[in-house]
């Protein structure tokens, strides 16, 4: 399975894997300048977690040995898109400042989020 996929109205190609590595290095930035307390200090792990886990499976079922286990790794790519969305969202709650940093990564997890769940329907046998 290949992760370039052409742009639509473009020559460019689409890079999965470089825009999930992108995201989770825009969220490890943004929560760095996250003030550190005992309710944002287990947010931060978690969405830093879920992020940066996004791009790692999704490389996973880009080498994946059978349908079965891209699947599996494209869902887990939706699942860790879909949490990454919940936490900004918590982070958001949690903080004074940051909002429209975090409100723009939300944005980029649901558009991520949309992109799996799109490859993980498509992905299904067909019967």
């Amino acid at each position: 399975m290949s992760d370039a996929v052409e742009q639509s109205g473009g020559n460019q190609a689409f890079d999965l894997s470089e825009r999930t590595a992108v995201f989770g290095e825009q969220v490890i930035r943004c929560c760095r300048s996250i003030k550190r307390n005992a309710v944002t200090n287990p947010l931060i792990s978690q969405v830093v977690r879920a992020a940066t886990s996004i791009g790692a499976n999704y490389d996973e079922a880009d080498e994946a040995p059978s349908k079965k286990d891209f699947r599996y790794r494209i869902a887990v790519c939706k699942k860790e898109a879909r949490e990454t969305k919940r936490f900004l969202r918590m982070l958001g709650a949690a903080i004074d400042d940051s909002k429209e940093e975090l409100r723009r990564l939300w944005k980029e997890a649901h558009e991520l989020h949309l992109i799996f769940a799109t490859i993980h329907r498509n992905s299904q046998d067909k019967h």
